[in-house]
């Protein structure tokens, strides 16, 4: 099979750009002509095997992130939001998509914002009469979405605040453990560190100057929860400066990304990123051996690997999902090109959902896309007891998976034969844009392909798709 060429018009324009050059000087330090440049940046012609080594000499760039990036992303998203209803008299080719995608990202965002804002407005008319009794009836995007959009555009790693992290968590002294060297912290700017029996994972009191933890938590919830307040004490400025930059739409969409980038500093001071990634690859990505060296619990492990995305010393590309009871999905990254559905639950043939049926074993599945794509999934059902008789018990299920090829670096991929072409389930991303028309779990027919109803003939489904 002849190498894949590689359109990155859009990546190349972008790197030009931050670095302030013209075309004609990024194309002399390319070494490559004016008109060459512009047909690149324009995606008419591929990018060279000369242009990608002058991009890594010249300017040190992580040349993977050439083929990575936002394309795939998009290109799902734009799917699924086509598969919509209002768009029935419109079918636009998966080639056409992918040139949006590449060429046009900027718009394909405002497309899926806009579709976003059209969903939200669909959602409060059908509710209009409880609408009405409302003060506020105003329109506008739902802002756990905004943030949610915010963190898988960027590639859920964020530099800036991962490195503080590990520069804070290098600072404990020889033989501290990372609660205490957190703890003198807070003691440091004058405040108490008590646990407590309250039903509260974390209040803190700056009148006071008391930061309470509960003390039915488990020890990696108290010492995420401490990390967190840390990050809000130390990494204000920090954190305010990133959102300056996410400009989020609405100040609730401000307040709700903040707590997610308290949390992302909190995960990346328990597990720093270089001894993390050296500590996952030594142990062949074994979550229960990391969740014991580093004193934290399975999930916030298996989110830590998918944020190991870090230019010039990238991990193993991960995806990493949770998902409640009902199938919705709760938390959800890819770093792969699996992408999930932004509307609705998950595949029902994928093994997550099986995880509940068997709390506290791990699941192993080989999968492959509509697309062809082959993945290695791992998923295990996780309890988040209250502390009590009397308390509510939250159920999850997690998955982590990475595509195939990156298979034999978890330890986890041991015994399993990984060549055997019936070895592997068809998965999809959500029935309404799933391709297949074979699948015995199929839930709602898929919106781009036409039905053929025949009263005579009943197969598993009541209709045939062509």
């Amino acid at each position: 099979m002849p190498p894949q060429k590689l359109y990155a018009g859009a990546k190349l324009r972008e790197t030009r750009l931050q670095l302030q050059l013209t075309q004609k000087d990024f194309a002399a330090k390319l070494g490559v002509s004016l008109p060459y440049l512009n047909q690149m940046e324009n995606n008419n012609r591929p990018l060279s095997t000369a242009v990608v080594l002058a991009l890594a000499r010249e300017f040190g760039m992580d040349v993977t992130e050439l083929s990575a990036g936002d394309s795939e992303r998009l290109v799902s998203d734009l799917r699924e939001a086509l598969a919509d209803p209002l768009f029935a008299s419109a079918n636009p080719a998966l080639p056409d998509l992918r040139l949006v995608g590449a060429n046009a990202p900027g718009f394909a965002r405002a497309f899926l914002d806009l579709h976003r804002a059209y969903r939200q407005a669909q959602e409060q008319l059908a509710s209009l009469d409880e609408a009405l009794g409302r003060e506020d009836t105003t329109l506008r995007l739902s802002p756990w979405e905004e943030v949610r959009d915010f963190f898988h555009y960027c590639d859920n790693y964020i530099d800036a605040v991962d490195r503080a992290a590990e520069h804070f968590a290098a600072r404990a002294k020889p033989g501290v453990d990372f609660m205490s060297h957190a703890a003198a912290t807070l003691n440091d700017r004058k405040i108490a560190l008590r646990f407590i029996a309250g039903e509260d994972l974390r209040r803190f009191d700056p009148a006071r100057g008391v930061l309470e933890l509960s003390a039915k938590a488990s020890r990696a919830t108290q010492a995420f929860q401490l990390a967190h307040q840390v990050a809000l004490l130390t990494q204000n400025d920090l954190l305010d400066a990133t959102l300056d930059l996410a400009r989020f739409q609405s100040p609730e969409a401000r307040a709700i990304a903040k707590i997610g980038l308290a949390n992302y500093f909190a995960g990346a001071a328990m597990m720093p990123y270089r001894q993390f990634l050296a500590a996952a690859q030594d142990t062949r990505h074994d979550l229960e051996t990391l969740a014991e060296r580093f004193g934290a619990s399975i999930e916030q492990v298996a989110h830590r690997l998918s944020t190991l995305q870090r230019p010039g010393a990238k991990g193993v590309p991960f995806f990493f999902v949770r998902v409640d009871q009902a199938g919705t999905i709760t938390k959800r990254h890819s770093a792969t090109r699996l992408q999930f559905a932004r509307f609705g639950g998950a595949c029902p043939l994928w093994n997550v959902h099986r995880a509940f049926e068997t709390p506290g074993r791990f699941l192993r599945q080989m999968a492959e896309t509509p697309d062809g794509m082959r993945y290695f999934c791992l998923a295990l059902a996780v309890t988040k007891g209250g502390g009590a008789f009397h308390a509510p018990v939250r159920r999850y299920a997690i998955g982590l998976g990475c595509e195939i090829n990156h298979a034999n670096a978890l330890v986890y991929a041991d015994g399993m034969d990984l060549g055997r072409e019936g070895g592997y389930d068809p998965i999809g991303i959500s029935c309404r844009i799933c391709e297949r028309d074979n699948c015995h779990q199929r839930s709602v027919p898929p919106l781009e392909r036409h039905l053929r109803i025949d009263p005579d003939h009943r197969k598993l489904l009541p209709y045939s798709i062509e």
